[in-house]
């Protein structure tokens, strides 16, 4: 009878040949992808705003963004990798329509983008709101309010009391920053990474809530380890 594991005249090991494509797909199993897309109108940095959190920099020219785009990065939160994907979505209506639906598909977390050198575009956060109440987005999805161009101080219309004022109203956390300034460039990071520690810790929540279900772990298992969420 032919020896199974002998080819071509070596000794092959099923169970060790295996191990590597198993490790390859254990790992693309265990990255998990989350979802953020990012609202407001046409020119208030959002794109700008992606890049930076992306990439690292400002893009030197951009143009208004048709349909949809998106980016990734990679982020490690409490020893487990995670892929944020973030939707950069049209701000003009006529480049909007017929994609809409497909932002608010499968959503994990919305970014609200403002100029705060533009009371016109803060005042419109109530429209993008509506759009997304309209869509059916969970109210467990997590919401944060984003004031872009503070760099520009002399031309500030958006004073931060009535941002938060109104952030606090649609109970959404405020961060204040700048896409252009390099020196805010962490307060950028800190927008997206306090949104994917929130959702780690909603799925984490989500999935030992699902194991007491069945028995496997008691309440006193859930872990009590300091989060790095800068949020």
């Amino acid at each position: 009878m032919e020896n199974p594991a002998l080819i071509n005249g070596s000794v092959q090991n099923p169970s060790l040949s295996s191990l590597g494509l198993q490790s390859t797909v254990d790992q693309s199993v265990q990255l998990r992808i989350f979802k953020i897309i990012v609202i407001g109108d046409s020119n208030v940095g959002k794109t700008c705003l992606t890049f930076r959190f992306c990439g690292g920099t400002f893009p030197e020219k951009t143009e208004a963004t048709i349909g949809v785009d998106f980016r990734e990065k990679t982020v490690e939160i409490e020893g487990e990798k995670i892929k944020v994907q973030v939707w950069d979505t049209a701000g003009q209506e006529r480049f909007r329509k017929s994609m809409v639906e497909h932002y608010y598909r499968n959503v994990h977390a919305v970014v609200f983008v403002y100029d705060v050198t533009k009371m016109t575009s803060f005042q419109n956060l109530k429209t993008w709101i509506q759009e997304c109440n309209g869509h059916s987005v969970s109210p467990m999805v997590p919401k944060v309010l984003v004031g872009n161009k503070c760099d520009l101080r002399n031309h500030i219309q958006v004073p931060s009391s009535m941002a938060l004022k109104f952030a606090d109203a649609h109970n959404m956390l405020l961060f204040e920053t700048s896409a252009k300034d390099p020196k805010e460039s962490q307060n950028v990071e800190s927008i997206f990474m306090c949104l994917a520690c929130k959702l780690k810790a909603q799925k984490s929540l989500l999935y030992r809530d699902m194991e007491r279900q069945e028995g496997k772990v008691q309440l006193s298992q859930a872990s009590n380890s300091k989060s790095p969420c800068p949020c």
